[in-house]
């Protein structure tokens, strides 16, 4: 733990009724796995933010995810209080409810492009295409060689991401073609100033490169006086965040037990 970590988790178990705590999903609520689709939230996931709903002023997930799937894949349906932001902010679950905005028509030309350019590529058979409707990821996951294939469709999916008016974003052996102007560092910071009240402490919890941006949004909370927690969820993947948290934790079940600690506080 840093100081500036301790501070901001005294200031959640002082006033927890204002205070905003948001968390990525895959990585950090769930495992990793290969196939994306059989991602599914560690199992005590739900049950403690269930316990934690009720006693936080705000409880928000950020993901990458379509926020209907997070949900579905979460098991978090019935928790009152949560609120789901999908595909990086653009869309919002709450209460059963999912509003987004049309795609792009970006993602659409991206996805008629994508097999021809994957194929000048040289793009390995492993290689595969996850459609999220408001974006589109491609993952090197299954590649006998993940990080070279990888590498080596780089810098053809950042053309086509150009080409298309698109934001390529890296992540842990995937490349995601999205719309611009959204990440998760913006989301937190829209969902925080939409709320009309300033938070008594501000924690997220993330796992992977598109989460730094979420990170920056609680370092800049926190230059403006709200106490702060920056949580990595531990992998050997990925260590910038850890190189930048107040505290690392051993993957999803170190998050699990986090929380758990946490409402064993109250």
């Amino acid at each position: 733990m840093t100081a500036a970590g301790t501070g901001g988790l005294d200031a959640i178990r002082k006033n927890p009724a204002e205070a905003v705590l948001g968390f990525d999903f895959d990585g950090t609520l769930a495992p990793i796995v290969d196939d994306p689709a059989s991602a599914r939230a560690h199992p005590g996931a739900a049950p403690a933010l269930a316990r934690l709903a009720p006693l936080m002023g705000a409880l928000v997930i950020v993901t990458g995810r379509p926020a209907a799937v997070a949900v579905e894949y979460g098991g978090f349906e019935g928790i009152d209080g949560l609120v789901v932001l999908g595909q990086y902010g653009l869309e919002r679950w709450e209460s059963g409810v999912v509003t987004a905005p049309a795609p792009l028509p970006g993602v659409a030309e991206a996805r008629a492009k994508l097999p021809e350019v994957l194929a000048a590529a040289g793009a390995p058979p492993e290689t595969f295409v996850e459609d999220k409707g408001q974006a589109l990821a491609v993952h090197t996951r299954r590649c006998a060689e993940p990080e070279v294939a990888l590498e080596r469709l780089r810098s053809i999916l950042a053309a086509l991401a150009e080409r298309t008016g698109l934001t390529l974003e890296p992540g842990r052996f995937v490349l995601e073609l999205r719309p611009p102007g959204m990440d998760k560092g913006m989301a937190l910071r829209t969902f925080i100033t939409d709320r009309g009240e300033r938070p008594s402490a501000v924690l997220f919890a993330g796992d992977d490169l598109g989460d730094l941006a979420a990170f920056d949004a609680v370092e800049s909370l926190r230059a403006e006086g709200v106490p702060g927690v920056l949580v990595c969820s531990g992998s050997t993947e990925v260590t910038a965040l850890a190189e930048r948290a107040d505290l690392v934790v051993d993957g999803p079940s170190g998050v699990v037990d986090l929380l758990k600690t946490l409402a064993d506080s109250f």
